[in-house]
């Protein structure tokens, strides 16, 4: 006799899924609560020492980092995305925009390489030279950190890489890690909060960010397309007795992506936005007070500096305008 219940006779794994069971459904991680745990109390040791010498350190870095970042990995890896990731396709996609998106953002947004300097002054020295060493301008190119945003997921996604998670602890664990990276090294260098190794225009910025939705739009989109379902032989072996089915289990996983992906680039985009506009707000400024300088210490000049074109007067374009003088000079 077969059907659902001799189906879920069967079955061995978590119960089924109900809204409930999303808050009530938690897996422990003995790697990643060690690693959780470390980070964690190194940074609220660093805290703690630079505030005992007297310096500042926002609270609200502290929040960020370990209340938000920490925060959304462990929920990432052990609440229901963490139970159910070998189960449902959904739980797993869940879990990649996570760690790819939120845990590295609010990780980046405590500034812990600062930390780290603040407290290590000596070290810190040889920490921003690497920062700023060639090999790592190359890898925080803007083009690049976008191409591995986007890559390495999808890679995971579309090779044995994703079946090897089911099967291997040590493939689940250092998956976790790659996909934080990834998200780090894009919002380390996007949002500048830290030392980074070069400071790109915030238009840059705004592009990039762009791209990146677009690049989620595009995974999501190749998920809720693929016509096979990815790594079926190993959900098939989980026995999962209740709905939905496979197939429409792996098209929610891809709206997941594409549409949590995009709640997440959306604000960022903004934030992106506002500091361009800040940033050409201050640029402005900064060169309107120098021709103000200028005019002061030479106020007999005045009359000839507005008949001039405005551009020979911005200290932006005075090299590019400026007109040769006879002899080469």
């Amino acid at each position: 006799m077969t059907g659902p219940g001799v189906a879920a006779s069967a079955y061995h794994g978590p119960p089924q899924l109900t809204l409930s069971r999303a808050f009530t459904e938690w897996v422990p991680d003995p790697a990643m609560i060690t690693f959780t745990v470390v980070l964690g109390l190194c940074y609220v040791a660093g805290v703690c020492r630079v505030r005992r010498r007297g310096g500042e350190w926002r609270t609200g870095h502290v929040v960020e980092f370990c209340g938000l970042g920490l925060g959304f990995l462990v929920i990432a890896v052990m609440s229901w995305t963490g139970v159910y990731q070998n189960i449902l396709f959904y739980a797993r996609a869940t879990q990649t925009v996570l760690l790819v998106l939120l845990v590295p953002l609010f990780l980046a947004m405590g500034k812990p390489i600062t930390l780290f300097i603040e407290n290590f002054p000596a070290a810190g020295a040889r920490v921003e030279r690497a920062v700023r060493s060639l090999p790592l301008k190359v890898i925080t190119f803007p083009l690049v950190t976008s191409l591995l945003l986007a890559g390495v997921p999808m890679s995971m996604y579309f090779t044995n890489w994703y079946t090897a998670t089911f099967h291997s602890g040590t493939a689940r664990e250092l998956t976790y890690l790659a996909l934080m990276a990834t998200g780090y090294l894009f919002f380390w260098t996007m949002l500048r909060a830290d030392p980074v190794p070069k400071e790109y225009p915030y238009g840059v910025g705004l592009w990039i960010t762009a791209a990146e939705m677009v690049g989620d739009a595009f995974f999501g989109l190749a998920v809720i397309a693929d016509e096979n379902v990815i790594a079926r032989p190993s959900y098939h072996a989980a026995g999962w007795p209740y709905g939905p089915s496979l197939a429409t289990s792996q098209v929610i996983g891809g709206g997941i992506i594409w549409v949590l992906g995009d709640a997440v680039g959306l604000p960022f985009l903004a934030v992106q936005f506002i500091r361009m506009m800040r940033a050409d707000k201050s640029e402005a400024a900064a060169v309107d007070a120098e021709l103000d300088v200028r005019e002061a210490e030479a106020p007999g000049d005045a009359g000839e500096d507005t008949e001039r074109p405005w551009w020979e007067s911005d200290p932006r374009f005075t090299g590019r305008f400026s007109r040769r003088r006879p002899g080469g000079t």
